[in-house]
């Protein structure tokens, strides 16, 4: 679990982005699909750490009618990659008003669908931490959705927990409920952007093979 909430049976989760796009304003230059793609990428996660799984997007378009179909085209990549099934997806665009920057928030409805491990796990990071134009210099160093998937299908993943913008220490000690000195052959206060980076618990006896399966970047977590 992480920042999701749970209302009637329902699982539901949500990011953001602004200032990221094709406006001559925004902060970071990205296509709007790859946008739309990685705001999906975090409230997809979120649903996958609550141990649930979506069942509609709503996506809210802040950057005018004429992005509608790119960021549409991104979550449904998202889902392709992810090698999940398309599910429904329906929102609403501002049109009223011209914005300077790229605006859009991404939610996901899910439904629980498996119990989620916590005790007796050894923790890594899948992933490394990387945020703004470094997601797209590097995407070969994000975590994979679809291994991930896979692994959680295959029950070789007990846990998972995506990292946020206060990077990995931050997500460790909000997943902890507690302060908790961890360390790691990585940077862990650099953010993690759009999940870039995941925190996976894994049992002892299904950590080898979930190190084959998903390949790197894979990095153990030490705690104090």
């Amino acid at each position: 679990m992480r920042h999701e909430l749970q209302l009637d049976g329902w699982i539901i989760t949500t990011d953001n982005s602004a200032g990221i796009g094709e406006k001559p304003l925004d902060a970071v230059k990205a296509p709007a699909f790859i946008t739309a793609k990685f705001a999906a990428r975090v409230a997809l996660l979120e649903q996958w750490a609550a141990g649930s799984e979506p069942q509609a997007v709503l996506l809210q378009n802040f950057s005018g009618a004429s992005q509608w179909g790119r960021y549409i085209a991104g979550i449904e990549e998202l889902f392709e990659e992810a090698g999940l099934d398309l599910i429904p997806i329906t929102g609403s665009s501002e049109t009223n008003m011209e914005t300077l920057q790229s605006g859009i928030a991404v939610t996901m409805l899910g439904k629980r669908v498996r119990d989620i491990g916590y005790s007796d796990l050894q923790w890594f990071a899948y992933g490394m931490p990387l945020a703004g134009d470094e997601v797209l210099k590097n995407i070969d160093q994000i975590a994979d959705l679809k291994k991930i998937h896979g692994a959680v299908q295959q029950k070789m993943i007990s846990r998972l927990w995506p990292v946020g913008s206060k990077g990995i220490a931050a997500e460790v000690e909000l997943m902890m409920g507690k302060a908790v000195s961890v360390t790691a052959d990585l940077d862990l206060v650099a953010s993690g952007g759009p999940a870039a980076s995941v925190l996976i618990g894994i049992r002892e006896e299904k950590v080898e093979a979930a190190k084959e399966y998903l390949g790197e970047p894979f990095y153990p977590l030490f705690f104090k």
